[in-house]
């Protein structure tokens, strides 16, 4: 089964865990910023490189590295996903949202499930992901993309564990975009079965706004046995030991201690994308490379 299929909202619970100073000094890797302002170099340390994905080949992205997600997802999203969205082109993959009707085919109206109360989607897109392909048990994942930033558009780079429910099955958020804030984000299970997280949000007009936008960036996750490092254009944002992210429902489990695999998708509207009526489409997330080294 799915995973994602179980969750309706992916974050955004930690504000009610944690207060905001709290966050801000205990998450936010700050002291670790300032020692140490850019990651090592990517073969330093003994890594390798153990996987990529250019996207060289014009028309559909890989069948040997990616599957998709159709129809309504999560987070009561606006964009019903297809496969028609998501492309290589040029040496890029490209993930594009589109305004158009699509009829929904699970269509009841006195649903509960929100997947099925909505008669149709005002907009498509494209999710893809290397569940069942492709995981990887630590590692430095690099990818070069970019991100419109525009309202109500929300797209991620992110990874889920191969086993369990979420959020138990761990989370990380390698690259996340919307309402004028980047984020950098890091989930387990909290005593309540509910989802906590380790949550670090820059404001794009700090970067650059659109100016920034308008460029490719790197964004880039050190994951080993101690600690969870994530970065823009080598600019440590969150870092996290492990030892802070194990579940809390008596398991014992630690999440991030199995493999987990990788998501690409553009998400429109919903509980946290904005309102993106006064947007003109199509949007593009677009992608140069990913790549995966490992010791």
């Amino acid at each position: 089964m799915d995973t994602n299929k179980l969750f309706p909202m992916k974050k955004y619970l930690i504000k009610l865990l944690l207060p905001a100073c709290a966050l801000c000094i205990s998450l936010s890797g700050v002291a670790q910023q300032s020692k140490d302002p850019k990651p090592p170099a990517l073969h330093s340390g003994g890594y390798k490189l153990v996987w990529a994905e250019e996207f060289n080949n014009d028309g559909a992205p890989d069948p040997a590295n990616w599957t998709y997600e159709l129809g309504f997802e999560r987070n009561e999203e606006y964009q019903w996903y297809q496969k028609e969205n998501a492309r290589c082109e040029d040496g890029k993959l490209i993930l594009e949202a589109k305004r158009e009707k699509k009829a929904n085919p699970d269509f009841k109206e006195a649903s509960s499930d929100w997947r099925k109360r909505r008669r149709e989607a005002d907009y498509t897109s494209a999710s893809i992901k290397t569940q069942g392909l492709h995981s990887w048990l630590y590692g430095r994942f690099v990818m070069r993309g970019k991100i419109d930033i525009r309202d109500g558009i929300w797209p991620a780079w992110w990874t889920l564990g191969t086993k369990g429910s979420w959020p138990a099955t761990g989370e990380i958020d390698m690259m996340e975009y919307y309402r004028k804030k980047l984020l950098a984000n890091i989930a387990f299970m909290d005593a309540n079965r509910k989802d906590a997280w380790f949550s670090i949000e820059k404001n794009i007009d700090s970067l650059g706004g659109q100016a920034w936008a308008d460029r490719f960036h790197i964004w880039r996750m050190d994951w080993d046995e101690n600690s969870i490092a994530l970065y823009v254009d080598n600019q440590l944002l969150n870092k996290v030991s492990l030892d802070r992210l194990v579940n809390q429902d008596g398991t014992n489990i630690n999440p991030f201690k199995q493999p987990h695999y990788m998501l690409l998708d553009l998400a429109i509207g919903g509980k946290q994308g904005g309102d993106p009526s006064q947007t003109t489409f199509p949007a593009r997330f677009e992608v140069d490379y990913i790549r995966v080294y490992q010791k």
